[in-house]
């Protein structure tokens, strides 16, 4: 990717929860001259507890009040890295400023085949609260995906691809975009 592709030259990677952000990111990274990190793993760093307990313990308001925080971090601090983040991270203020962001598009049914079919599927399920009451997860969904498209540079339908397809179309994305 030259240069000029990119805004700071980062890739950040939106959609719900369990879409396969980290996957992709991680995929793409192997592809590219990039490093990949996770805005999920920042924030339990700097917090010294995991997602699940940040929410149990401090809620959901608060939570985000940490992605902000880590988005202005990322927007002065980062260059050249894939950002896989958090479901809820698009909402931060600062987004298009920190690089360009790719929307991983897919059916909630298609992203709970996609974790059920994970070797830790309980594992990957119990570590994501807002996935906890399907019902709800599934109205969330629906809400968020009309919003991801909103403040998507590029959208990637990933249902029924594997990383490596999913990887070549965000290049091809990319490389269309310069």
């Amino acid at each position: 990717m030259k240069a000029a592709n990119l805004n700071k030259q980062n890739i950040i990677l939106i959609g719900f929860m369990g879409v396969g952000k980290g996957t992709i990111a991680r995929e793409l990274a192997k592809r590219t001259k990039l490093f990949a990190i996770d805005t999920d793993d920042l924030i339990e760093s700097l917090e010294k507890r995991k997602i699940k307990e940040i929410f149990a313990q401090e809620g959901e308001e608060y939570f985000r009040t940490l992605e902000e925080k880590t988005a202005k971090w990322l927007q002065k601090s980062v260059q050249r890295t894939i950002i896989s983040t958090g479901g809820g991270f698009f909402k931060v203020t600062n987004l298009h400023k920190i690089g360009t962001v790719v929307y991983l598009e897919s059916s909630f049914e298609a992203i709970l085949a996609r974790i059920n079919s994970h070797p830790n599927a309980e594992q990957k399920r119990l570590k994501r609260p807002l996935l906890q009451d399907i019902e709800a997860a599934k109205q969330l969904h629906q809400t968020r995906s009309s919003q991801y498209a909103l403040k998507a540079d590029i959208t990637i339908d990933v249902a029924n691809k594997t990383p490596q397809q999913i990887v070549a179309s965000i290049k091809k994305a990319i490389k269309k975009r310069s």
